[in-house]
């Protein structure tokens, strides 16, 4: 008992010497069900680690309790002594970062990991076919779109960029209502680009995504896109700086 507990706090020790580091690799992982799906982000510190057995299979068992729990808040796992330990057998910070959830008993929830685990999809929608959905998720992965429809783009985002595009638009010189024109374009050219219907599609690039699922009678509800490390600032560390990093622990 006494050399369990002895480990445990050496565990403890270690984890918070690593709680400092910034662990912005990784893997998506995710799990449907009829009507219901989660996604996941768990990180560690290098690619390396992120192909690590135990790395995936921690991965999966936090996955697995969201979704049987139906989880929103992370710290309410109890995962943290299973962190800990995986944090000493690895050598380097793990963090559950973040999850979300999808629940809608009127449409079919569907998931796409691309193949590396860095990029996954969670996807609602109603009508349609599972190779649709999957048409669909896989097309979300590859062109990153921001909010379904245009429409849902907020007045704030469009207000900023309309302000950017008149400031470059002026220094043509031209007058005031060609340089509104000029501006309007460029908005309806940017709300197409980071809107998913109005994307072309990326097997089929004379469509639309929009026209795909009018075709077929399909809906798309919602969406959850989420990338590996998007947003963490990262340190720019050279592997020779990691290596003596690794030895100094």
């Amino acid at each position: 008992d006494l050399a369990i507990e002895t480990l445990r706090k050496s565990s403890g020790m270690k984890a918070a010497k690593k709680a400092g580091r910034i662990a912005a690799d990784g893997i998506i992982s995710s799990k449907v069900g009829s009507g219901f799906g989660v996604i996941v982000e768990v990180n560690c510190e290098t690619d390396f680690a992120a192909k690590n057995q135990d790395f995936m299979a921690f991965a999966d068992s936090v996955t697995q309790r969201v979704f049987e729990g139906r989880i929103s808040n992370l710290e309410s796992l109890g995962f943290e002594d299973v962190r800990e330990k995986l944090v000493q057998k690895i050598g380097e910070n793990i963090t559950i970062r973040r999850s979300e959830i999808i629940e809608d008993a009127g449409a079919s929830v569907s998931n796409y990991i691309h193949g590396n685990k860095k990029i996954g999809v969670l996807l609602a929608v109603s009508g349609g076919d599972y190779a649709l959905a999957q048409d669909i998720a896989m097309h979300i992965a590859a062109m990153n779109p921001l909010v379904v429809f245009p429409e849902q783009v907020s007045a704030e985002l469009v207000e900023k960029e309309r302000e950017i595009y008149r400031a470059q638009a002026e220094e043509s010189g031209k007058p005031q209502e060609i340089v509104e024109k000029m501006v309007d374009g460029r908005v309806r050219k940017y709300l197409a680009e980071i809107s998913l219907t109005e994307q072309p599609f990326v097997k089929d690039s004379e469509k639309k995504v929009g026209d795909l699922c009018s075709s077929s009678g399909a809906k798309i509800i919602r969406f959850v896109r989420y990338e590996v490390g998007e947003g963490i600032d990262k340190d720019e560390d050279d592997f020779a700086a990691e290596v003596q990093r690794q030895l100094g622990d």
